[in-house]
């Protein structure tokens, strides 16, 4: 008897010290706020729109303001000025938007960023001078805390059983503002010369381009009054009266430490930071260089498209990606984890470089062939596979936030590092490619010899990341 009950005694404690140990169920997902991420993507469909419809003609509208002397090789150094100003200016000011929507409110920030994007587009669209052109690409830089505030704002809205699925719709409806904005900024311009019974006024002759603005300003107008009438605050009325009046007083280290810089660059915050500045910086240079090369004449190596095809070509790329991103990024984070999402969207960099001479030398001795078409739409494809690791690195920095309080903060170091590296990608990027032809470095395709050895560089900062979040990182520990 005391024989078999010990036995069994021993088997149970066995049993116990051996088994692995239990895991908890999977909470089923919360619903999400369906208006209001409904509102909230629609903010976002304002960024790209705007940012997006001017590349379709920025390199035409250079050209055609004489501000290169009539030298077409030099039109990528001032567009690539234009754009990489804009962000100089947002990085200047995106982390005093994203503590400032912590300490009152996320809504008041956002309405001044969707308001800042209308009043630029109408400036930009009777801008005569490059000057004009950069001040009024400085102004909605300068007023435009959105996108940190706007990741903030979705990581209120959800929780961790959610967070996936909410930021997963954010690329979608990035990737429609990047079909919408081309083909607005394509289809648009220069009204005049394809609608001359419609549009035959002098002002549209004056003022070739300011009917894609005026169009895309009129979009975020709309989405001003919908934001302002419907949008909820996120951040509790407790939170803000506590911030704004009690700050080093009630629960006395909680705030300072929330608020202080140093506190905030933990070792989670900076791989995450590190690794979006590296993904901004590539993906910024690149989608300079694109519209450049796609209008560029195929002798100096280009293919000589109208910005109606640059248009529809842009535009192509987010309703594929939008496709995409809705159907399955969600399931193919759950399933390979975040981190080799992230490096598969980062290897793509380096294909993406290198078709660039592949697509001139095609072009060069074939004309724009049917397998030119096929390359540009495999260029496409790998794009979207590309764009995947966005959405990766906007839920690392959320898991990364030292605290609750601090999540705006810390998506505002995030996009200070983006802008930074923002404003030095087009400007560097298209100065390289008019230096290649210039100097004709590795026969003027030394550009993309030199993104593609940053693009395997660059590679090496994703292996410190956890492979599904910081915050299963330190329960693991």
């Amino acid at each position: 008897m005391h024989s078999s009950q010990d036995g069994d005694r021993q088997v149970d404690e066995e049993t116990a010290l051996l088994a692995p140990p239990e895991r908890k169920p999977a909470k089923p997902p919360t619903p999400l706020p369906k208006l209001q991420i409904f509102i909230l993507l629609l903010m976002q469909l304002a960024e790209p729109i705007t940012s997006q419809c001017i590349y379709p003609f920025i390199n035409q509208l250079v050209s055609e303001l004489d501000i290169t002397g009539g030298d077409e090789k030099k039109v990528g150094y001032y567009a690539g000025m234009i754009e990489s100003l804009f962000f100089a200016t947002e990085a200047m000011f995106i982390m005093q938007w994203s503590r400032t929507s912590d300490r009152i409110g996320r809504k008041p920030v956002l309405l001044i960023g969707v308001g800042g994007l209308a009043i630029s587009m109408i400036l930009f669209g009777l801008s005569k001078t490059f000057t004009a052109l950069v001040l009024s690409r400085c102004l909605v830089g300068m007023l435009n805390g959105n996108i940190g505030v706007m990741k903030s704002m979705m990581a209120d809205l959800t929780d961790s059983t959610n967070i996936a699925q909410g930021f997963a719709f954010m690329p979608v409806m990035w990737s429609i503002g990047c079909t919408v904005g081309p083909l607005i900024g394509g289809q648009l311009a220069r009204p005049h010369d394809r609608w001359p019974t419609l549009f035959a006024s002098a002002f549209w002759q004056y003022y070739p381009y300011f009917l894609p603005c005026a169009v895309s300003a009129l979009l975020s107008a709309v989405v001003f009054i919908i934001t302002a009438a419907f949008l909820r605050e996120t951040v509790p009325k407790k939170s803000l009266k506590k911030t704004v009046r009690f700050s080093g007083v009630d629960e006395s280290p909680e705030p300072s430490r929330d608020g202080s810089l140093r506190a905030q660059l933990t070792r989670p915050v900076f791989w995450s930071v590190a690794n979006y500045a590296a993904l901004a910086f590539l993906e910024i240079a690149y989608r300079a260089i694109q519209p450049l090369f796609f209008s560029t004449p195929v002798e100096l190596g280009g293919l000589g498209l109208p910005p109606s095809t640059i248009g529809v070509i842009l535009g192509s790329f987010g309703v594929l990606d939008g496709i995409f991103q809705a159907l399955f990024l969600a399931k193919i984070i759950g399933c390979l984890g975040q981190k080799r999402v992230f490096q598969l969207g980062m290897s793509m960099f380096i294909p993406l470089y290198l078709l660039f001479p592949i697509l001139n030398t095609l072009a060069r001795s074939n004309g724009m062939s049917l397998l030119v078409w096929a390359l540009i739409l495999l260029h496409l494809i790998m794009l979207v596979v590309m764009d995947m690791a966005y959405v990766c690195c906007f839920m690392f920095v959320t898991s990364a936030a030292p605290s609750r309080k601090s999540l705006g903060a810390t998506n505002g170091i995030a996009q200070l590092a983006a802008s930074i590296v923002r404003a030095i990608g087009p400007a560097g990027s298209t100065s390289l490619f008019a230096l290649s032809l210039n100097h004709n470095w590795l026969g003027g395709y030394g550009v993309y010899a030199i993104f593609t050895l940053i693009s395997c560089a660059f590679m090496l900062v994703g292996l410190p990341l956890p492979r599904n979040g910081w915050e299963d990182s330190k329960s693991d520990e």
